[in-house]
Formats: C-alpha cells, sequence, structure tokens
C-alpha cells in the first residue's frame, strides 16, 4: 500500500499510529496537517519524512499563491521554519525542504515558482522509490543464501516512498532465494518493529519471527542471526549512523558474536556538514511513549521518563553501508567523501 498519495492541492498520509488494526489516510490541504501529522509520527521514517515534508510545502505554496511575491517568498519561509522543527534527527527532512527552497530562490513569478516547486516534490518522492530499488539489489549480495536475517524498527515501504531502505534490501534478498527468516525485533516503546515490520513482511509472504527487544543477544548466541540490517535517520561524514533507539545495542551484540551489521539508507540520509555522529541532535520524544501503550498505562503515572528516539552507532561497529550507488566499506570516511565527490 501506499504511504504517501498526492494530488494538487491534497496529500494523502497512511496513518500509521493505527497499523495494524485499521488502515486510515489523513487528508491535508495544508502544511499545518502535513507538520502535525510528521511530529506525531502518522507518518515516519527518515525518507518518508522528506517526501511528506515537500509535498506540505507545495501545499503552502498553493494555499499562498494569491499573495505578491514578496509576501508568497516570506510564507513560504514560515512554512519552512514550521516543517524543520517537527523532527530533529531525520536528515531527509531539511535535505527535502533545502531542495525545494532552492527553487524559490528562481527569479520566476509565483506561478511558476507554484509549479516546480510541485514538480520538484514529486521528482524526489519518485527518486526516493528508484533509490531503493537500486539499494536492494546492492545489498543482496551480501545476504548468504538460506540466512537469517534480524532488523530493528521500520525501514521498509511504508517508511519511505516505497519499497524500503533496510527492507528493500530483505525484499530483494528473499526473491533471489537468498533468506530463510527474518526477525523482527518489536521495537520499544512505539512498536514500530512488532506494528509495521511484521505486517509489511507478512503482506509480502517473507517468513518473519517477532522477538521481543531483549532476544536479541540470546538468538545470536544461539546462532540463529546471520546478520543485522538496519536503516538509518541521518548518517555522520565518518560513518556514524543515527537510528532508531536500540541500534546500537544490536550493533554492540552484533561486533561481540561476529555477526555483519549493514546499514542501509539513499545519499539523501548522509549528512556531511556534520563530522561525527556526536553532532547529531537526538529527538526526546513524549515519556508517556513509555509509560503507556497506547491508551493503556503499563507504568506509574507520576515516574520519571528519559525517552530519546534515537542512538547512534560508531562506524567502528558498521560492517557495511548499503547505497543507491553501491556499498560502501571502511575507511568510512574517504570512502563517503568519495562516494559524494
Amino acid at each position: 500500500m501506499d504511504s504517501i498519495k498526492y494530488e494538487r492541492g491534497k496529500l494523502l498520509l497512511l496513518d500509521q499510529t493505527q497499523l495494524p488494526i485499521r488502515i486510515d489516510y489523513i487528508e491535508c490541504n495544508d502544511y499545518i496537517c502535513v507538520a502535525d501529522a510528521i511530529r506525531t509520527m502518522k507518518v515516519r521514517g527518515a525518507p518518508a519524512i522528506g517526501v511528506a515534508a515537500a509535498y506540505g510545502l507545495v501545499l503552502a505554496a498553493l494555499e499562498y499563491q494569491h499573495l505578491n511575491k514578496n509576501d508568497f517568498l516570506r510564507k513560504m519561509e514560515e512554512a519552512i521554519m514550521v516543517l524543520k522543527q517537527t523532527r530533529p534527527t531525520a536528515v531527509n527532512l531539511f535535505w527535502a525542504l533545502d531542495r525545494l527552497a532552492k527553487v524559490l530562490q528562481k527569479d520566476l513569478p509565483v506561478e511558476n515558482l507554484v509549479d516546480q516547486m510541485e514538480k520538484e516534490a514529486i521528482s524526489i518522492q519518485e527518486e526516493d522509490l528508484a533509490m531503493n530499488i537500486k539499494m536492494g539489489e546492492y545489498g543482496k549480495e551480501l545476504i548468504p543464501y538460506g540466512a537469517t536475517v534480524l532488523t530493528h524498527c521500520n525501514a521498509g515501504a511504508l517508511a519511505t516512498a516505497g519499497y524500503g531502505t533496510a527492507l528493500g534490501v530483505i525484499r530483494a534478498a528473499f526473491k533471489d532465494g537468498r533468506i530463510k527468516m527474518v526477525f523482527v525485533d518489536e521495537t520499544r516503546p512505539l512498536l514500530q518493529g512488532a506494528r509495521l515490520t511484521a505486517f509489511e513482511l507478512m503482506e509480502e509472504k517473507v517468513p518473519v519471527t517477532l522477538i521481543t527487544d531483549n532476544m536479541a543477544a540470546f538468538f545470536m548466541q544461539q546462532d540463529k542471526i546471520h546478520c543485522v540490517l538496519v536503516g538509518a535517520d541521518r548518517i555522520a561524514a565518518n560513518g556514524d549512523v543515527a537510528n532508531k533507539i536500540g541500534t546500537y545495542g544490536l550493533a554492540v551484540l552484533a561486533r561481540f558474536h561476529k555477526i555483519p551489521f549493514y546499514v542501509a539508507a539513499p545519499q539523501s540520509t548522509f549528512d556531511l556538514s556534520l563530522n561525527t555522529g556526536k553532532d547529531i541532535p537526538i529527538e526526546q520524544r513524549n515519556p508517556d511513549e513509555v509509560r503507556k501503550i497506547g491508551q493503556i498505562w503499563t507504568a506509574p503515572k507520576e515516574v520519571n521518563v528519559v525517552n530519546p528516539a534515537f542512538d547512534v552507532t560508531p562506524h567502528e561497529l558498521v560492517t557495511a553501508i548499503i547505497t543507491d550507488k553501491g556499498i560502501i566499506k571502511p575507511d568510512y570516511s574517504q570512502n563517503i567523501k568519495r562516494l559524494f565527490s
């Protein structure tokens, strides 16, 4: 199913907070609605956030196209700031908005700017899908035949414009007869693995086993995991990787058990302005996400909670990074720089 559907003046976003119980779409006619959907994780996953934000800015442009150019540009700047403030870690958000901001710098009438912004947003969505498919083809070569793969959170079609990053590699490898089983950990506190990844893989008829987050070490110790494959929300110039909280722990476990740890991410996820992962901003989310599951309290209402949404995996623990331009291996600083040169 499509997580993002656009028609001129209207954006439909699959409400991922309702999956797998219900399949509901949110209809957004303005950028405030899109910003709220991103902030509340109704749309989630770094590439999907970027695509949604791009369309959100297009909706703003359509709303304000009747203004004179100076007022139009001022309103666009306001919309960009609102959208950029939704989630700080996923760099695809800023990458997509910056692409549309460059369109706004052109010396064109407002109506032409609006048309070009819309074309650019459509291109971002189409490019993301194409990049995911390329990643799948490159990445499947790393997966041995008969493999059991462990993945974390959701890096599938729901988190992208379609097909997926880590799950795109899994799809391609399964189609090629390489994957025997995919272990999916539940991914506390919002259960993206249990609710979304397990759902996606079952829809694709890929063999899947759901485990709790604290079972990964046990199955590694039992030689049941042949590789770990995750997505990313931001990758620094040295190869440090920000991804859903819990990723770093899996990387440490994989290193101890001598299991390859792979990251799949498109070019838009790399942030070369940051030298290391220490500079990546980590989003802190609502404590009630930990105190509750849905509307059910699972902890004392007043208990103190810290709820970082992401952690950073040092590049030393990453076996390879799978991109739409090929596979990057150490030395990451040199090879990432070469990729973008």
